[in-house]
């Protein structure tokens, strides 16, 4: 199984008036976001599922790979790895996983997944991280496919 783990784009700031969950993107976020996603429109396989934090700047990197998407609320800020992984229904769901999240979650969830000490990897806005799932000689194992950064693609 792929589970591909795409953080939002950069959202304007917390400020007076705007609850966390309202922050929209800022133009820079939009531009990361529409690169990122033609990258990932050229590369992820068709019928890969993409679930999406209900949060409205993460729906806003979503749009423009212009795929059907669903909206989770165990992917709003505040998740937990075992939320993120329910999910995508790791590691035995029949067709690759797109997650829209968060920081600390895609992080911790990533060092969980590829057993690393320290709780979390830091994860760039924007930044995709994609994970197969495989099995060598009985052993499940944890294999990292790509990472990207809207700098990079």
């Amino acid at each position: 199984m792929d589970l591909i783990l795409w953080r939002h784009a950069e959202a304007e700031d917390e400020h007076e008036g705007v609850v966390d969950m309202d922050r929209a993107l800022t133009s820079r976020g939009e531009k990361q976001a529409a690169r990122v996603a033609a990258w990932l429109d050229r590369n992820l396989p068709e019928g890969t599922r993409i679930l999406c934090s209900p949060a409205l700047r993460c729906e806003q990197t979503v749009l423009p790979l212009a795929r059907k998407y669903k909206l989770r609320g165990e992917l709003a800020p505040g998740a937990t790895p075992a939320a993120v992984l329910a999910a995508a229904q790791w590691p035995d769901a029949k067709h690759p996983v797109l997650v829209v999240g968060h920081q600390p979650v895609l992080g911790e969830t990533l060092a969980q997944l590829l057993r690393i000490e320290g709780g979390s990897l830091p994860v760039r806005k924007c930044g995709v991280w994609w994970l197969r799932a495989r099995e060598r000689d009985g052993d499940g194992q944890t294999v990292v496919w790509a990472v990207q950064s809207p700098d990079t693609v």
